[in-house]
């Protein structure tokens, strides 16, 4: 079996690690830099070119494609996706997943649930956009942000009406979400593999701060997961059409709500927090997927 790693740096954790693991069974391994393929399109003859050759006898490919490269990563998955190349992420599902909104229209219309989201073509009625959400405090999130940033938590109308002008005034595409209180500064990250919960930990942020990725200075501790959070974790990966998913999702009197669901999501955080060797369950699940 011939695997190739789509990464832009060999040397990012988990990139080295599914690298590591696939080695170990024996799997011909590659890592390329997507950004650097070259794309060959004719008739019954799609081809994926680096350094001027052509890569053949693929039989896999695993996409860590990070959001600044998502449009060209998204082809370049597709290309393989043309030779009947098997990837664990969709192109499609990369796409969807990597459009917050697009991602919450997808899993509001699977009937999971959800934080209260407005979203506006920059309007200038922000108080009734507030008021949809059921006022103050907020979460106002831009739509291209990751990692945490371009996230701010909003205690006050006032507050709120600045923050929403400021962003439409730079043309910054935003949503607007209702603040979760029973899971202030706390989340839950699931690794969900061939439709199976692989992992699973909470992620407390550090006192005085609510974004709770681990980017950010979060501690990671491995969690069993209730039925209603496995069910949601595995429908939410499903219906985004992705094999490999890290959902995100916040506790709530509710039941579960799903947050984001990542088509590239972070091994080193999990690995460590759960004692689970989560590049094991991708290779394993790459073996039994690839033809």
């Amino acid at each position: 079996m011939k695997l190739i790693i789509l990464s832009q740096r060999p040397s990012l954790y988990s990139t080295f690690r599914l690298a590591q693991e696939a080695k170990k069974k024996k799997i011909k391994t590659q890592t390329v830099n997507h950004l650097k393929c070259k794309l060959t399109i004719e008739k019954d003859r799609p081809q994926v070119l680096i350094d001027m050759e052509e890569l053949v006898g693929v039989n896999a490919i695993i996409p860590r494609i990070g959001a600044s490269s998502t449009f060209y990563g998204a082809a370049v998955v597709r290309q393989f996706e043309m030779q009947n190349v098997y990837s664990c992420v969709s192109s499609d599902g990369l796409l969807r997943a990597r459009d917050k909104l697009r991602c919450l229209q997808v899993l509001s219309k699977s009937g999971l649930n959800l934080p209260k989201t407005a979203f506006t073509n920059y309007s200038e009625d922000t108080k009734n956009l507030i008021r949809a959400i059921g006022g103050p405090p907020l979460i106002i999130k831009l739509l291209e942000g990751t990692q945490g940033l371009g996230v701010v938590l909003v205690e006050t109308r006032k507050a709120a009406e600045s923050v929403i002008e400021a962003f439409n005034k730079v043309r910054a595409r935003i949503i607007v979400q209702e603040f979760i209180k029973e899971s202030a500064g706390r989340d839950i990250r699931v690794i969900v593999i061939g439709g199976k919960v692989v992992a699973a930990m909470t992620r407390t942020a550090p006192e005085g701060e609510f974004r709770s990725n681990i980017h950010r200075g979060s501690v990671g501790e491995k969690i069993i997961l209730n039925s209603d959070q496995e069910e949601a974790a595995i429908k939410a990966a499903a219906v985004m059409g992705l094999d490999t998913a890290g959902v995100d999702m916040l506790f709530s009197e509710r039941g579960p709500l799903i947050m984001e669901v990542n088509a590239s999501p972070g091994l080193e955080g999990i690995e460590k927090a759960t004692g689970i060797n989560v590049a094991e369950q991708f290779v394993k699940h790459i073996l039994k997927s690839a033809r």
